[in-house]
């Protein structure tokens, strides 16, 4: 069995190493919003869901670089697996640095950022950090 989150960040981030301008990735709603919060936060440039000849969904994603060809996508990491899952409090969203770190967690209200999950007072899972 295979993490679905930890491909899509792993396709992300070995694409953006290779200056790819873009990547295909098979399509899921958490996939899918996944990538509605990184196009949000900056990390992407878009996506689109489209279809293979076999009428199977994929999202090609279109991936952002700054002027000089440094990817916006620095790093990720997965924080909550299969074998070890780590919830917080909202209250533990608190701060963000100024490093442009983004933390995605997954609530009863949704997929949120951890500033988003602050400000609506809900905890839960923490799925991945984004930098």
């Amino acid at each position: 069995m295979t993490d679905p989150i930890a491909d899509l960040l792993v396709r992300l981030k070995q694409a953006s190493r290779r200056l790819f301008e873009k990547v295909d990735v098979p399509s899921s709603k958490l996939r899918l919003a996944i990538l509605r919060i990184l196009k949000a936060e900056g990390f992407i440039a878009n996506y689109k869901v489209m279809e293979d000849a076999k009428k199977k969904p994929f999202v090609r994603v279109y991936l952002k670089y700054t002027a000089s060809k440094q990817e916006s996508l620095q790093g990720v990491k997965r924080v909550s697996k299969s074998s070890l899952r780590v919830y917080k409090p909202y209250n533990a969203f608190q701060k963000r640095d100024a490093s442009g770190l983004v933390t995605l967690v997954s609530t009863p209200k949704g997929l949120l950022t951890d500033r988003q999950a602050f400000q609506a007072k809900a905890g839960g899972e923490v799925l991945c950090q984004i930098w």
